[in-house]
């Protein structure tokens, strides 16, 4: 009886190989065609699941948010965080500190900037996961301040895209090697001690 094939396991993996290449060449230099080598398939299976090159990067940017968000719940595990430690840890996990991060930060980075000159690119929902993160973020903040631990007349919404507008600059100024991961953090830690004051803060953030 032949094996029945998992098609969600092989778009994972055909999606890990895409970013195990964007990883090494920039996004721009990906082709299916290297996608398929790397992954040990067919370009005609690749073509088969994913149809154009556009939808299979839409895919393994998905694939990259869905690993972040298990680093950020690995990161929490056996903890019972407040809104500032949730916070930071999404932020830290979004900081290239390693060669995973890295990744998911230069292929999410040249998406973003192909997205600007590529209709194709242009046309797709780019926009889903950094409206998903903002949500995300502005959630903890309402939380805090129902909580008490940050000004009741903070502006949450704005204070989230702050945030995570900050994380990406710093994230690209770790690549560039203009500052070093601690160097980042630390800034980061600066904001969140404005938003989370002396007192504020929730037992798990220090």
């Amino acid at each position: 009886m032949p094996k029945r094939v998992d098609h969600e396991e092989r778009r994972t993996q055909i999606a890990e190989a895409l970013v195990r290449v964007a990883g090494r060449r920039g996004l721009h230099a990906v082709g299916m065609r290297e996608v398929a080598a790397e992954a040990g398939v067919s370009l005609r299976l690749v073509q088969y699941y994913f149809e154009t090159k556009e939808k299979l990067l839409l895919y393994g940017l998905q694939q990259l948010a869905a690993h972040l968000g298990a680093r950020v719940a690995e990161r929490l595990a056996g903890d019972n965080p407040g809104p500032r430690a949730t916070i930071e840890a999404l932020l830290r996990e979004s900081l290239p500190t390693d060669e995973e991060s890295r990744t998911f930060h230069l292929v999410y980075t040249s998406y973003a900037v192909l997205a600007v000159t590529d209709e194709a690119l242009a046309a797709q929902p780019f926009t889903d996961g950094p409206d998903a993160a903002e949500d995300a973020v502005t959630r903890l903040l309402r939380q805090a301040q129902d909580a008490r631990l940050t000004a009741p007349d903070m502006d949450a919404r704005r204070e989230a895209a702050g945030l995570l507008a900050m994380s990406a600059g710093l994230g690209t100024s770790i690549l560039v090697g203009q500052r070093t991961p601690d160097s980042a953090l630390a800034v980061l830690r600066l904001h969140l001690d404005r938003l989370f004051p002396e007192g504020g803060s929730d037992p798990a953030s220090g």
